[in-house]
């Protein structure tokens, strides 16, 4: 596997969230590097098992690309006049400095349900009195990615 070609994938799809907010698909990846689709299927694997984005196996769809999901979540962080979704807390303030923009966060607390938004602007957080709790540590969190 060509490893330069590896991270230029990756490079491509983190390019294609921030420009569209979805990841591309197989086809459309293997189109921009004039590669076959089972050789961009190998380079998503291969970003797959090196933690670089997540991947709806099954499908060979990527379902996640930290800090960006490729589904629809409960986490909008809206930027760039465009809709994005974070896979999780933690996520949906990385989106926004991944960006280097400013954003308006809207999102659910899980236990209630209950709406939050949430305002970045020049990189900090304007409503302070806020906490983000993680019901798993950081090193855990691959035993089921989903889930945390």
């Amino acid at each position: 596997m060509k490893e330069n070609l590896v991270w230029q994938v990756r490079h491509f799809v983190y390019q294609n969230f921030a420009k569209t907010t979805h990841p591309p698909s197989l086809e459309e990846t293997a189109q921009h590097f004039s590669i076959s689709s089972e050789e961009a299927a190998e380079f998503y694997k291969e970003l797959h098992n090196r933690h670089a984005f997540f991947l709806d196996l099954e499908m060979l769809t990527i379902r996640m690309a930290n800090p960006f999901s490729g589904i629809s979540t409960d986490f909008k962080v809206h930027a760039n006049e465009k809709t994005y979704f974070a896979n999780c807390a933690w996520d949906m303030l990385g989106i926004p400095a991944a960006l280097h923009c400013d954003a308006t966060i809207e999102a659910k607390f899980t236990e209630s349900n209950e709406p939050v938004q949430l305002e970045i602007r020049d990189g900090q957080v304007t409503k302070n009195d806020l906490l983000v709790h993680f019901p798993l540590p950081f090193s855990r969190w691959y035993d089921d990615l989903v889930f945390t």
